[in-house]
């Protein structure tokens, strides 16, 4: 499972040493330079009579910058993907133009997941006709559109996806004047005799274009890649550059650094590394060096002996390094193929794959169509065929004749899965970020086909006109109609979850309503615009309706037989009456699309509770996973988990911060405490009757705490007015960014030393400076702005913008002199400020005068007076939110020297935002899919299923198969988490519910087991230490009456059974770990 906290946990880097690369400004990267496409809006209607220019109905044509990138790329839609990309590599995009040749299931996700990106534009080209069986995996088709070209059956409802990308449409052949409009050539389901051509044409331009080749046969996969004899990578990784603090530097012919021993450095031999803030050995600040690492605190950079002696300090940051990748045109490739691996478990399958494919081309030459699903005489032809051309490149005939009877399918899953892979490939031709494919990618997975594929006849699979053929010619009629008749439930219908419903709608997954099937999707969140560039169900005019809603109409127009249901519920305890038994029982599995470990732990157990299939995914940028749970075999989703997050230690944040992820959380506390928890601590006071006496109740210094809070903003410090507010900023700036600051170097001065002699600011401590004020500077100016208005929202003060008005106000604000005050104790380590929280208490005295001097709550309500608390929202730019946090961070990383952040990296640290995007997503939901086909097949046998993890920026793929669950042993007896002792409540040949003395001595008659403990949630009902006579009156009465009793609350009347914990003891009195007993409850009335 450790790999599937991927999504929203962020704990996940890439997994094998990436090689760390530097990124040069202005470095011609990427394609683009392209010609641009002057004649973009008119070829294909000069040429075909039909190419038209998407305007989406408001005249935008350049992407994501409202007409022309000097307006700057919209964040509000790109955000997550901008933590992806980054803003140059998006830029880059802006400026490119993408060809998309052939438009069935695998060229429509690539065309959709570019188009989402926010190139500049997209061309769709098909010369073919719409057919029913394009609809199985062809997402923009509908049945009206049979016998309508593809392109401009398509053409509209692709231009819904992104306003800012310029659309087109082609029907007539790939000619070089079209192909050369472009930055990138993409072609799928193309001959080898035009992907000839077209590489041909690609390389002649100048600079060269992309040319991608993908295609997609049943179970296979092929993708190829020429980016040019001379493509720049500018971020081999997108990994953040590593920083890291210096210990020391010695003065020899091989310098070794030595860098704190807070975490390992991490860099890798040849990394080149810049220097800054050294102190004695200036010579090396600004410095440029390659590394060979020694050890995981040292690195060596050559040469210092001439440099000054090393003083203390200093900051070492990677530098990425442009590399230059030199592509082999198609015909040498064809001859010299080196694949990317995406399953090390099948080294051989690529060259089959190779052979196979080139084979195919050969077929399509002299036939009409491809070999007939499951033909045994076609598939005899195509093997010959195979041997003629490629002779003892055929090392496994079975592989070959495989390929053959498969090859006419299409497969959703397999679209999807591919689509995500070949539209990073495009993102990183149009921008130079990312390694590219180098330059065959081949993927199948044969282990979807079931056991005994006997029943898989010419006959059966053979098409019938329907939108299932290609899925039929690869598993059959029968596992068709199995399909229909499932029922699923997809928990979340944000990114994954879209891809998950489009994927299962063309499937037919659940679409046999009259047979049983049914799927259920469940999002208690309403759709925000930051979602519409991955979420690729919804678009502008969805803002603010309901996902599951939105997501099943959606699925329901690409599919009309997927009648799926929706509900806006959270999983959950607090909805346990509506995922009941009755809810989970009928159920064939379970396909989590969540974004927080909690609800993925808490349905995880509900799976193994119900005995149920869990199909787990998860995304991180570039990366992702999958994770198949399979009841009875595997581990499940909780078996294992990732290390915590490292926490910022509170002396840092307050006193200490070296880093601007310090100044950034130190920032975010400041917000949630001036305008969210203060705020609501006053509210209180105002709206609820038992405040006071709820506060005075608390332990040490709170009672004291609290109040002063609520003294101060409903008395001392309530603004009337605007100006107020302005004030109460400026007097905040002053507080935090000079006298702080001042007090600080008052109690620990520049030159302190330690008790050992040693300076005091030196290692991770860095020597502030206070600021002075100056409403002219933008940074202390958007502080004041931000925060007067912040404060006014607070009280219901209308508040302004106007910086005139403000700066008038500031005139007249009288800032009291800084005097340093002696006797103040600042804690220089955590166990310092623990213990000056713990040794303060709350003065009695104190407390009852600032009770006298607080108004009563009924006199406040009375006067009007409500304060709202904020509620920190980071999408809304116009709430002034992140203009506060992005000011106060970088005010105090100007007091410590630290290098400020700008607004998008202040808002994705301080907002916590995952990084996303559309291609890893349509990924791992391909792959999801493809695992489900696995488990309709009925396979159990875990070598047949496959964990997976991806990171598409390096790029790297592996498999492997599912851990099986730990066993554990009671005497002779083996069991897994998946093992629970179940019990009736009234045995047989009774009438009447067992007594806890009788549900003991079950344990020890049937089992040879002694309960010592035993525990229901958090309510323990037995141990063998509680009082005697308690322990006596609870064995007499039925167990669900001591549940009832000690938990103080009745049994839900949906509960019917009950999950008791133990421990017991065996004969030999020896602690023995055992399984849980559901305990079935008696009938209720």
């Amino acid at each position: 499972m450790s790999l599937v906290d991927l999504q929203e946990d962020g704990q996940i880097s890439s997994t094998s040493p990436p090689t760390k690369k530097r990124k040069l400004g202005g470095l011609e990267c990427g394609l683009e330079n392209s010609p641009t496409p002057t004649s973009l809006a008119y070829h294909g209607s000069e040429k075909n009579g039909n190419g038209t220019m998407a305007q989406n109905g408001n005249g935008v044509t350049s992407n994501g910058t409202e007409n022309g990138a000097d307006k700057g790329i919209d964040e509000g839609l790109y955000s997550r993907q901008l933590f992806v990309l980054g803003k140059e590599a998006m830029e880059r995009m802006a400026r490119s133009s993408v060809l998309v040749s052939g438009l069935k299931g695998l060229g429509i996700e690539v065309a959709k997941n570019v188009i989402l990106s926010g190139v500049k534009s997209v061309t769709l080209h098909d010369t073919e006709t719409v057919t029913m069986a394009d609809l199985g995996a062809q997402f923009f088709l509908r049945e009206s559109d049979v016998g309508t070209n593809r392109a401009v059956a398509s053409y509209q409802r692709a231009a819904e996806l992104n306003s800012y990308v310029s659309m087109r449409h082609e029907t007539g052949q790939l000619t070089e004047e079209m192909v050369k409009e472009h930055s990138v050539v993409v072609l799928t389901n193309s001959s080898m005799e035009e992907q000839m051509k077209v590489n041909e044409w690609c390389r002649s331009a100048s600079p060269s274009i992309a040319m991608i080749v993908a295609d997609v046969r049943g179970l296979y996969a092929q993708i190829f890649t020429d980016f040019g004899p001379k493509f720049t990578v500018v971020d081999t990784t997108g990994e953040t550059p590593i920083t890291a603090m210096i210990a020391s530097i010695t003065k020899e012919e091989n310098a070794v650094v030595t860098t704190l021993d807070e975490a390992r450095h991490g860099l890798e031999d040849g990394d080149v590394v810049m220097f800054t803030e050294v102190l004695g050995m200036v010579e090396l600040n600004s410095k440029e060096l390659p590394v060979k690492v020694l050890g995981p605190y040292t690195f060596s950079i050559g040469d210092t002996t001439s440099f000054n002696n090393y003083e203390r300090g200093g900051v070492v940051l990677q530098v990425k390094q442009p590399k230059v990748v030199s592509f082999k045109p198609l015909p040498t490739a064809l001859k010299e193929m080196e694949p990317v691996y995406t399953d090390f478990a099948k080294f051989m399958s690529p060259q089959l794959i190779h052979v196979c494919y080139q084979t195919l081309h050969s077929w399509n030459s002299s036939h009409s169509s491809p070999p007939k699903p499951w033909s045994a005489s076609d598939a005899a032809e195509f093997l010959a065929l195979a041997k003629e051309k490629h002779g003892e490149e055929v090392s496994d005939e079975d592989f070959i004749t495989q390929f053959a009877k498969v090859c006419a399918g299409e497969l959703s899953p397999m679209c999807a899965a591919m689509g995500g892979v070949v539209a990073q490939e495009v993102m990183k031709a149009c921008s130079g970020k990312f390694m590219p494919i180098f330059q065959w990618l081949y993927f199948d997975a044969l282990e979807c086909l079931p056991v005994d594929c006997a029943g898989l006849t010419e006959e059966n699979c053979a098409p019938s006109n329907t939108r299932y053929d290609g899925q039929v010619a690869v598993f059959g009629k029968e596992f068709q109609q199995k399909l229909g008749t499932q029922k699923w439930f997809v928990v979340g219908a944000g990114a994954i979850g879209c891809e998950l419903l489009k994927n299962f709608a063309l499937m037919g997954l659940g679409c046999d309503q009259a047979g049983g099937g049914n799927i259920t999707v469940t999002d208690m969140d309403m759709i925000e615009r930051s979602n519409l560039n991955r979420q690729f169900l919804f678009r502008t005019w969805d803002i603010n309706k309901h996902k599951a809603v939105t997501a099943v109409a959606a699925v329901q127009a690409m599919n009309p037989d997927a009648k799926y249901r929706s509900m806006e519920l959270r999983v959950g305890q607090e909805t346990e009456n509506d995922y009941n038994d009755d809810f989970f029982e009928p159920l064939d599995g379970v396909a989590n699309a969540l974004d927080n470990v909690e609800a993925r732990t808490y349905m995880d157990r509900r799976c193994v509770y119900y005995n149920k299939p869990l199909l787990e995914s998860g995304t991180l940028g570039t990366k992702g996973n999958t994770q198949v749970v399979i009841p009875k075999v595997t581990e499940s989703y909780s078996s294992s988990q990732d290390p915590p997050e490292k926490s910022i230690p509170i002396c840092t944040l307050k006193n200490f911060p070296n880093a601007i992820e310090h100044t950034l959380q130190w920032a975010r506390d400041m917000f949630e405490g001036q305008f969210t928890q203060a705020p609501l601590t006053a509210s209180q006071y105002i709206e609820e009757p038992q405040f006071k006496e709820k506060t005075l109740a608390l332990p040490g210094a709170q009672p004291l705490d609290t109040l002063q809070t609520v003294l101060r903003l409903l008395v001392k410090e309530k603004p009337d007015n605007f100006n107020d507010c302005v004030a109460w900023a400026r007097l905040t700036w002053q507080e935090l960014f000079h006298n702080q600051v001042a007090q600080l170097l008052h109690n620990f001065p520049p030159d302190q030393v330690t008790s050992t002699g040693s300076p005091f600011w030196s290692g991770p401590k860095k020597c502030p400076t206070a600021l002075n004020f100056d409403q002219d500077d933008q940074m202390h100016f958007d502080f004041v702005e931000s925060a007067a208005n912040l404060r006014a929202g607070v009280y219901g003060i209308k508040g302004t913008k106007d910086r005139e008005q403000i700066k008038t106000i500031l005139k007249q604000v009288v800032v009291p002199q800084f005097e340093a005050k002696s006797g103040i104790k600042i804690a220089v380590t955590d166990a310092e400020a623990q213990a000056q929280a713990e040794s303060s208490m709350s003065d009695s005295e104190l407390l009852d005068q600032l009770l006298a001097e607080l108004p009563a709550a009924a006199e406040l309500k009375s006067a009007g007076l409500r304060v709202t608390p904020a509620e920190f929202e980071k999408d809304d730019d116009s709430n002034g939110h992140i203009d506060f946090i992005v000011a106060c961070s970088n005010l105090r990383a100007l007091n410590y020297s630290i290098p400020p952040a700008d607004r998008l990296k202040s808002k994705g640290i301080a907002g916590r935002i995952i990084p996303a995007i559309a291609t890893t997503t349509s990924l791992v939901a391909g792959l999801v899919s493809l695992e489900l086909y696995k488990m309709v097949q009925g396979h159990v046998n875990p070598e047949k299923f496959k964990n997976g993890f991806a990171n598409l920026a390096l790029p790297f793929f592996t498999f492997s198969e599912p851990l099986l669950a730990p066993k554990q042993k009671y005497y002779e007896t083996d069991w897994t988490l998946w093992d629970r002792f179940e019990m009736e409540g009234i045995q047989p040949g009774k009438d009447r519910e067992m007594t806890l003395q009788e549900f003991m001595d079950y344990f020890m008659n049937e089992h040879k087991l002694e309960i010592t403990m035993l525990s229901q949630g958090v309510s323990m009902l037995y141990s063998f230490f509680m009082q005697a006579a308690k322990r006596e009156e609870r064995m007499k009465m039925p167990v669900s009456e001591v549940v009832k009793t000690v938990s103080k609350k009745d049994i839900d009347p949906w509960v019917r059974a009950i999950v008791f914990e133990l421990c017991c003891n065996d004969t030999d009195g020896e602690d023995v770990e055992v399984p849980y007993v559901k305990y079935n409850l008696p009938a209720r009335q």
